[in-house]
């Protein structure tokens, strides 16, 4: 089975005999992937009325476990972005009614963010469109080859360490 890939490849070894090009053929692939699963999430996210960083947010509260609360630090840690950005995206959340701010009791000065209700229901809901795209962008390969791949990727990330997490 040939792809696009194994065109662009082979016009570049036409081209540049010299360059080793096997880094091409893994992370063309990757690249083009890569497209096909965001849209397939911002599609999953859309059906259910949110965008990709609110689903950031939603899902970090969601696998925290019941009362589906973080302090504002800890979401900054799941999410990797600014305090300013994480504040802003908790308002904004929090005026949907998908989260609420709570005080903590272990720090009279601070917070905590909670999943409301409706927020639980629509992460639950957004996570199981998002599997069942995700389930159909790797129909064409056997268990044994999705197992494979998985670890061949884990591989492939290890030495970056902690990064963004889905």
């Amino acid at each position: 089975m040939r792809d696009e890939v194994d065109e662009l490849v082979e016009a570049w070894a036409r081209e540049r005999r010299d360059l080793d090009l096997a880094p091409v053929e893994v992370f063309s692939r990757i690249s083009r992937l890569a497209r096909h699963l965001d849209l397939a999430r911002r599609q999953a996210f859309a059906e259910h009325r949110i965008e990709l960083w609110e689903f950031d947010v939603l899902a970090a509260l969601r696998r925290a476990g019941a009362p589906y609360e973080l302090s504002p630090g800890r979401l900054l840690r799941e999410t990797l972005v600014t305090s300013g950005t994480m504040t802003n995206r908790v308002d904004r959340l929090a005026a949907r009614g998908l989260v609420e701010r709570l005080p903590d009791p272990r720090d009279r000065r601070g917070v905590l963010v909670r999943l409301t209700a409706e927020g639980g229901e629509t992460v639950d809901n957004a996570f199981e469109a998002l599997l069942d795209a995700e389930h159909a962008l790797l129909a064409s390969l056997p268990a044994d080859d999705r197992a494979a791949l998985a670890g061949l990727l884990r591989t492939l990330l290890a030495p970056f360490g902690t990064g963004p997490r889905d």
